[in-house]
């Protein structure tokens, strides 16, 4: 058994190694290579959209043509380019210009109407497809990650930072797209009909464009600054709305008020310094702009009243350089959205590279098949960066038959349930279920095969029914009410205002810690698993309440393998055998009346819970 979990453990070593290293190379990559990746599946939409784009810029640029054509048969006549098509009439020549003006308009707006379209259904795609695969994969992470992040921070990314992507995706490439067709026309436009003046309008061109690349290198940590600092404020929001009621007990809304304001401040200041230099870009921009404009305005028109430019042609040149310049005054709003949403695609790119370190198991296992036998074999286990908790402990569990774990607080008795459900994996040992590795086991089968009602109840923000059915979804009405019966739950339910349809509220909090303890253990008879794990099941309710659900229970564990963790002792007296955990270690084994026979560590618990000795 050693020699196996020591392989069991190099090959899950092994693969996290292998993980890490694909993971630091996917790492490598730059965010909008590893966001084009991702989207492979929309290829031929992005070729539709960007053939969109351009289409629509190129379309959109005709005007100034027109423009020059028109005041070309304003000054020329009957000597116009398109006189010399052989339409001398000049009333035909206009009618000829009128058409393709009207031509051209419909072929811009119907191109800006596709490329918006698959724009922005390309960033819902995406936007869908990513908060779906992030989350997806953040359920098959274990325990270990979500223990070392914040509820906040991981929030961030699934909204705030894929929002982001999308407002990039929906507008962001389509202004890159045309402005980079715009540079490629007009300019070509220039050279064809003015190469004398050309070089003038060229010239600022690449200072804007080095300008444009290095604020991006400037902007691009900024901005990473300013995505960590808001998933550490969501991280404080998170918090403070989930303990808002320790909050108002202990009068500390100033106290949090000004907690909050810290990370607030932090995030705006790293906001400013971003804004900062990216507001600083335009007005930049707008003078190189100046000295561009300024000398085709000048030199192209003496040119012009020289003759080595034609009237029609510096009209053209004098719109087209507007059409030319000016948009490139958006790309610093451009880039500071593109580098904002790179900043988001590396962390939810991060995020689907994490590994997934827990074995997803390959052998099934079909819920009625499950005799529920359950042996710990020398097993050990430790937290990240903390000593070992279990150590070298074995424990059998009959199928059919009730245990019960009891200990002080820390001594490993959840843990033991979590390494069970495989939310952690072994550091040595192995648990079998009816002889089988649990390790080789199909995960979600296994997990298909245990109950468990946790001390620590989740509600879901639904009704009654819902919250009973959750997991088992086909279950009918009458079925949900068999289970609240069995529960010891049908009672108060019926006396809420709309019994089985009344909402809980978020986490349950319009209920009770009885009535939500009891609505779990419901949740567990309608699964009907062959293995059912009472963990602390009656920690938070009163006498009353714990002696409805110690009838229910003994009703539910008739033979099913049951394992209960309790600090009540007297709630797990009946059981068929009470092991005592210390330091990890099982200290005691017996029955309630061997154990008192003992006179140990259960004899002592019995006496202080009791208040007499045995």
């Amino acid at each position: 058994m050693v020699l196996s979990s020591t392989h069991k453990l190099s090959v899950v070593v092994a693969k996290i190694f292998t993980s890490n290293r694909v993971r630091i190379r996917r790492r490598k990559l730059h965010p909008l290579k590893r966001l084009l990746d991702y989207g492979q599946q929309y290829r031929q939409q992005m070729k539709l959209a960007t053939a969109g784009s351009i289409l629509n810029k190129l379309f959109d640029l005709a005007p100034p043509a027109l423009i020059g054509v028109a005041v070309d048969i304003v000054v020329e006549q009957e000597d116009s380019i398109i006189a010399q098509l052989g339409v001398k009439d000049i009333f035909w020549q206009f009618l000829i210009l009128s058409f393709l003006t009207v031509i051209i308009w419909m072929l811009e707006s119907s191109f800006e109407y596709a490329y918006k379209r698959l724009w922005r259904n390309l960033a819902q795609n995406i936007q869908h497809d990513l908060r779906l695969d992030a989350y997806g994969h953040l359920q098959k992470l274990e325990l270990a990650y979500f223990e070392e992040r914040s509820t906040g921070g991981l929030m961030s990314i699934l909204s705030d930072d894929i929002n982001q992507l999308e407002r990039f995706l929906d507008s962001g490439i389509n202004d890159i797209l045309q402005v980079a067709t715009t540079v490629l026309i007009v300019g070509g436009a220039f050279f064809a009909i003015a190469p004398s003046v050309a070089w003038m309008a060229m010239l600022p061109i690449p200072f804007i464009l080095w300008g444009t690349f290095t604020y991006q290198d400037l902007l691009a940590p900024r901005y990473a600054d300013v995505r960590e600092k808001v998933g550490l404020l969501n991280t404080r929001l998170s918090n403070n709305l989930s303990g808002i009621t320790t909050i108002k007990s202990f009068t500390t809304e100033d106290y949090e008020r000004q907690r909050l304001a810290v990370e607030s401040e932090a995030y705006r200041r790293s906001n400013n310094q971003a804004i900062k230099l990216s507001a600083a870009f335009i007005p930049i921009i707008r003078m190189l702009i100046l000295v561009g404009f300024t000398a085709l305005m000048i030199f192209g028109g003496l040119a012009t009243v020289n003759g080595k430019i034609a009237v029609g042609a510096y009209s053209v040149l004098v719109f087209l350089i507007q059409r030319l310049l000016w948009p490139l005054t958006r790309l610093g709003e451009t880039f500071d959205q593109y580098q904002r949403a790179m900043a988001s695609t590396n962390r939810v790119m991060d995020l689907l590279d994490t590994p997934v370190t827990i074995h997803p198991g390959n052998i099934p296992l079909a819920v009625d098949t499950v005799n529920g036998e359950l042996a710990f074999e020398n097993i050990s286990f430790a937290y990240a960066d903390r000593l070992p908790i279990i150590q070298n402990l074995s424990l059998s569990v009959p199928a059919g038959q009730t245990i019960a774990i009891v200990g002080t607080t820390g001594s490993g008795k959840s843990t033991l349930v979590k390494l069970l459900l495989r939310f952690y994996e072994l550091h040595s040992g192995n648990i079998t279920l009816d002889g089988i590795d649990i390790h080789q086991l199909n995960l979600r089968d296994l997990r298909q095969c245990i109950g468990l009602v946790s001390q620590d109840v989740f509600l879901f923000h639904g009704t009654v029914a819902e919250n009973i059915a959750y997991g088992t979804f086909d279950a009918t009405h009458q079925e949900i009410i068999m289970a609240a019966k069995v529960a010891e739950a049908h009672e108060f339910i019926m006396g809420l205002p709309d019994g089985y349809d009344t909402i809980v509220g978020e986490r349950g909090q319009k209920l009770s810690g009885g009535q939500r303890q009891r609505i779990a253990i419901a949740r567990a008879i309608l699964k009907n698993p062959p293995i059912l794990v009472l963990d602390e099941a009656t920690s938070a309710v009163d006498n009353e309440t714990e002696a409805a659900i110690q009838r229910s229970l003994e009703r539910i564990t008739v033979n099913r393998t049951t394992i209960a963790i309790a600090h009540r002792l007297s709630t797990i007296r009946n059981a068929n055998c009470i092991y005592v955990m210390e330091r990890g270690q099982l200290v005691e084994s017996g029955t309630h009346e061997q154990l008192l026979q003992l006179n140990g560590i259960y004899a002592n618990l019995w006496q202080v819970q009791s208040g007499f000795k045995s």
